[in-house]
């Protein structure tokens, strides 16, 4: 379980005092030892909001409660991989850590697509919170990971709305349009006719203004202003189109090479910022969409009712075609439909 985010020397040697033989004492060696630092490899760009309020924090709170013995050296996306490549990055130990998109390891882990996020089912922020970590979906994942030689750990829930250079008002001006995406949300939204494709966020801005994509899903409203895509995508669309999740990944045999109580004061520290920022990123989301309609010119505009009709046969699609990928699967199957069944959605 998680401890107090301001864990400290006295505090980890008052835990040793009264620790059982059955759990590692928390002494402090990582700490007396001296420093450790571990490089990371984010599918963050540096101008994601993400990239200082989630990696930036994290590093932050880490090397304080660790009275600087556990350090995190960031790098943004692409320089040593780009999102999907991360994970290989990863798991080869070339970097200890990096963040990820669970859309990236649809390949990897049976239970990712339900982690990312099946497009069009959930509807509070709240409730993928409560599958991946209640419900047992992140362990699912970690099921086929960690024997891989990775940890996952989810990093926040969010939004995921859509912008777009174009207003749409029918399935009509739906169709076609081009689209950047990933994950699930490419069966999701080619379902309903548009042309989706994955583009790396650092190449997102040019791909938008340039003409390569008319419109994209970058978190929602934070995502589109902190990568300055309302500069070219004035229509900022509502429902959104899912709740998604962020998360950390960990090469394995690293993490269990760290001194003991270094180990337990990333995990910790992970485990409590999910819930902080998730939580802080829906004021932020406020704040941004506020502010991009008040002072950026931005129109909140709602998807025509054909459109969410074509979304909602997809979500089904997608759920059956994720539930049929294996025994995990069809667990994780079983734990979200259930929350769903639970909210009165189906």
């Amino acid at each position: 379980m998680t401890k107090s985010p301001n864990m400290n020397r006295r505090a980890m040697l008052r835990g040793a005092a009264v620790a059982t033989v059955a759990t590692p004492a928390l002494i402090g060696k990582g700490i007396a030892q001296g420093q450790v630092t571990w490089r990371v490899q984010s599918h963050w760009p540096k101008a994601s909001s993400s990239f200082d309020d989630s990696l930036g924090v994290l590093a932050t709170m880490l090397e304080e409660r660790t009275e600087g013995a556990f350090k995190l050296e960031l790098f943004g996306d692409g320089e040593f991989a780009k999102g999907p490549d991360i994970y290989n990055l990863v798991r080869k130990g070339v970097v200890p850590m990096g963040t990820i998109s669970p859309s990236y390891i649809l390949d990897n882990a049976q239970a990712a697509g339900f982690l990312y996020g099946i497009p069009g089912t959930l509807r509070e922020n709240w409730e993928p919170q409560q599958a991946a970590k209640n419900l047992g979906i992140e362990d699912m994942v970690n099921e086929e990971l960690i024997p891989d030689g990775v940890r996952l750990m989810s990093e926040k829930s969010y939004p995921t709305e859509m912008v777009c250079s174009k207003k749409i008002e029918s399935a009509a001006d739906f169709n076609g349009l081009k689209i950047r995406s990933s994950g699930t949300m490419l069966d999701y939204l080619a379902a309903a006719g548009a042309a989706p494709q994955y583009i790396p966020g650092a190449e997102l801005y040019q791909s938008l203004s340039s003409g390569v994509v008319d419109g994209a899903h970058w978190g929602a409203a934070i995502g589109a202003q902190s990568m300055s895509l309302w500069e070219v995508c004035k229509y900022h669309y509502k429902p959104a189109l899912g709740f998604t999740i962020d998360a950390f990944i960990m090469n394995e045999q690293q993490l269990q090479d760290l001194p003991d109580d270094l180990r337990l004061a990333i995990m910790d520290l992970m485990e409590i910022r999910f819930f902080q920022r998730s939580a802080e990123y829906m004021h932020k989301e406020a704040i941004a969409l506020s502010d991009g309609v008040n002072n950026q010119g931005v129109e909140v505009v709602q998807l025509p009712d054909d459109v969410l009709e074509l979304f909602a046969k997809a979500s089904a699609d997608i759920l059956e075609t994720e539930k049929a990928k294996g025994e995990i699967a069809a667990r994780a199957h079983e734990a979200y439909t259930g929350l769903m069944k639970d909210l009165g959605y189906v």
